[in-house]
């Protein structure tokens, strides 16, 4: 995995927005970890999605006093994967560990990681065995692995997140993939050819609030199926097929009807509005199905940069600071 002649380099990649009384916290955390090794260097490397409280600030204040710490802070916010996609972008470690910054993700588990990535495991998945929270949210995620597993082309891992150890060779990959709208786990299952897992509880949040709402994890589980499968496009040539089939049958009965009892058969005003309304609203549905795709056809053929960067600190940030491009 890393050359005999040095220390083995492990980037730790944390995601920030809004993260204010969480930073410290995540900080020394990770470094508790690490002094446990004697022959592994860490970076860790902090994302800002353009934090509005004192999160750079805290960040800014940890880099003047720890070069190990990097910071890349974004003009604005580009949502989570594209600010854990930068962070393994810029990671310059033989592996590279995602873990959220409101640690209910824990970083004990970093030595398990880096013991199977030793054995020769490119990928290292945290998996959920116990997680606090709603039903309303757990029904989402059970719902939304279900779903894409079904759909997509790709393995996922049921109940996984982002926390997981990534080899250098997954990373250099993750470097030239151009996708506007970055699926990270996705992605690095897709990458993956030896991949492992690790079952852990999860821990709940001490500071703030989370940042993904019921709502922002419906988005999440759209990306996915949108990312990684074709399967909603030819839903729609099937239902419409269907829809012609059985219409072409109801007609035929309609017609059989009427000229064996023209005089009994109703005139079915309210059964034809109802038709022509579900026909509308299937039709709606569909064409939003495939416009979400045709604009990721749009977005990507622009090439436009995925993020950009406001600033650098104890890093050089790649293509330039303010234009980093896919």
């Amino acid at each position: 995995m890393s050359s005999p002649m040095r220390k083995t380099l492990i980037s730790v990649v944390i995601p920030v927005y809004n993260e204010e009384d969480n930073i410290e916290a995540s900080y020394e955390a990770v470094l508790r970890e690490f002094n446990a090794y004697d022959d592994i260097d860490v970076e860790i490397i902090f994302t800002d999605n353009h934090s509005v409280d004192k999160s750079f600030s805290i960040l800014s204040d940890i880099a003047k006093r720890d070069r190990r710490v990097k910071v890349l802070r974004f003009t604005r916010n580009f949502g989570f994967n594209k600010s854990i996609l930068a962070g393994y972008r810029h990671a310059s470690g033989d592996a590279a560990i995602q873990i959220d910054c409101d640690l209910e993700d824990p970083p004990s588990l970093f030595h398990e990681f880096i013991r199977l990535w030793r054995d020769g495991h490119d990928v290292v998945v945290g998996i959920r065995a116990q997680r606090k929270e709603s039903r309303a949210k757990a029904l989402v995620r059970r719902s939304f692995y279900a779903l894409l597993n079904n759909l997509s082309d790709v393995k996922h891992e049921v109940n996984s997140g982002d926390f997981r150890l990534i080899d250098r060779t997954v990373l250099d990959q993750l470097k030239i993939i151009q996708d506007p709208h970055p699926f990270v786990r996705g992605l690095v299952s897709e990458l993956s050819i030896n991949p492992a897992s690790v079952s852990f509880s999860r821990n709940s949040r001490q500071f703030g609030e989370s940042k993904f709402p019921l709502r922002q994890l419906i988005r999440l589980a759209l990306e996915g199926v949108y990312a990684h499968s074709t399967a909603p496009l030819k839903l729609a040539t099937y239902a419409g097929l269907i829809i012609a089939l059985l219409m072409a049958l109801l007609t035929g009965c309609y017609i059989i009807a009427r000229l064996l009892a023209p005089g009994e058969w109703p005139a079915g005003f309210a059964t034809t509005t109802i038709l022509i309304l579900f026909g509308i609203s299937l039709n709606a549905l569909f064409l939003g199905i495939i416009g979400e795709y045709i604009a990721r056809i749009y977005q990507q053929v622009r090439m436009r940069p995925y993020v950009v960067i406001e600033k650098a600190l104890n890093i050089e940030a790649s293509g330039g600071v303010y234009n980093e491009k896919i």
